[in-house]
């Protein structure tokens, strides 16, 4: 599950069949129906189009996606959030963010062992004490429309609520480009021995992402810098 974990990041659009031919290239003994089996465990499928094989949860409401050529022009515009998941040494969990995309502050995270839907409201509830967006993305996952999770949405009018198209996670690009950063700077460079740890050194990573890091699209200012600064 590392090795696939490490792989996807890098080549989101593999499948099961190139997922299992790289992890044999790398002498995982491996076969594609365990593959298979462990991305369904880890949630994740190759990015590409879908044909009509793979529909929405109809107990869920889907809304659509706002951002097609929106120019992002300040904090709280557009809000992104995504779940990830964050390898153990002998276990997993599953790491839940909300992104201001303007400045790319991480407003509030949260980490479970489990995929229930909860985390994610608690953690959206933690973002809106510090701020409220225009626009509220996500995917079509089961988490994110849950009517728990939209119900918090709704308790506020002024949001406007925006789902990634179906199997295209670059309709959340700034939230896939965070995993990408938090993975190849912090999660694979480290082996967690416990959910403790993880937690531990993933608070100091996000406190120094959000603080420290300076990101060239912020002409090498911080995040909190740029989110804090705006929104004064």
């Amino acid at each position: 599950m590392n090795a696939i974990d490490r792989i996807y990041t890098k080549r989101p659009y593999f499948g099961v069949p190139r997922l299992t031919r790289q992890l044999q290239e790398e002498n995982i003994v491996v076969n594609h129906k365990r593959v298979y089996r462990l991305m369904k465990v880890m949630g994740i499928e190759a990015v590409r189009p879908k044909k009509s094989l793979s529909l929405p949860n109809v107990a869920h409401e889907i809304y659509p996606y706002l951002l097609d050529n929106v120019a992002i022009s300040q904090p709280n515009q557009v809000w992104g959030v995504d779940i990830t998941y964050v390898r153990l040494r002998q276990d997993w969990l599953y790491l839940f963010a909300v992104l201001d995309w303007y400045s790319r502050y991480i407003l509030a995270w949260e980490l479970s062992d489990t995929l229930l839907v909860g985390f994610c409201c608690e953690t959206l509830k933690r973002a809106l004490t510090i701020g409220i967006p225009g626009i509220h993305n996500s995917d079509q996952g089961s988490q994110l429309t849950a009517a728990e999770y939209l119900a918090i949405l709704k308790s506020h009018p002024e949001i406007k609520i925006s789902m990634d198209h179906k199997g295209r996670c670059f309709d959340n690009i700034f939230t896939e480009r965070l995993w990408r950063t938090i993975k190849y700077e912090e999660i694979y460079l480290k082996d967690y021995s416990s959910p403790r740890e993880a937690r531990q050194s993933l608070t100091e990573y996000l406190k120094f992402y959000n603080e420290e890091r300076f990101h060239q699209a912020l002409q090498y200012k911080t995040p909190a810098k740029i989110y804090f600064g705006k929104t004064c």
